[in-house]
């Protein structure tokens, strides 16, 4: 099991992390995930955004909900990649991907740490709006949807 977490100012490649995810014979399934920053929230066309995080206890977290989902689950690989800095619509933000024996491991894996990486991570988001700026609250329907995993 391998577990790679990177939280990046620069942009990755979705090709490059589903290569590495998709080396060897093992995994018969590699399920990924890829978010990118939206034209329009709550009403608003949104120019861009901008993320900022706390080092070093970023990734900490990121890695223990990565080691979490293989306590769940039997993965094999786990890459997760997330931006900070300042991102234009369109932008990638984050990057999970999961490599397993089987698809529905690395689907309910793969949506398992997006979840909690949504609601457990310190990140935080200014959206630039065409009039302003504003800090982004965590959405309920983010916290009930890491609830669901408690079951």
């Amino acid at each position: 099991m391998s577990i790679k977490v990177s939280v990046q100012v620069e942009d990755f490649s979705v090709s490059y992390e589903h290569q590495c995810l998709s080396e060897g014979s093992h995994s018969g399934a590699v399920v990924t995930f890829c978010g990118n920053v939206r034209d329009m929230n709550l009403g608003d066309c949104i120019k861009g955004l901008t993320l900022e995080h706390y080092p070093g206890m970023t990734e900490k977290i990121i890695n223990h909900i990565c080691s979490e989902a293989i306590s769940r689950w039997s993965i094999e690989k786990i890459r997760v990649v997330h931006r900070v800095g300042e991102l234009n619509v369109g932008e990638q933000i984050v990057f999970v991907g999961v490599a397993s024996g089987h698809r529905r491991e690395a689907f309910s894996a793969c949506e398992f740490i997006m979840d909690n990486l949504k609601t457990r991570a310190p990140f935080w988001k200014k959206e630039r709006t065409t009039d302003s700026t504003r800090w982004i609250d965590a959405r309920s329907s983010d916290s009930d949807a890491v609830l669901r995993w408690d079951k």
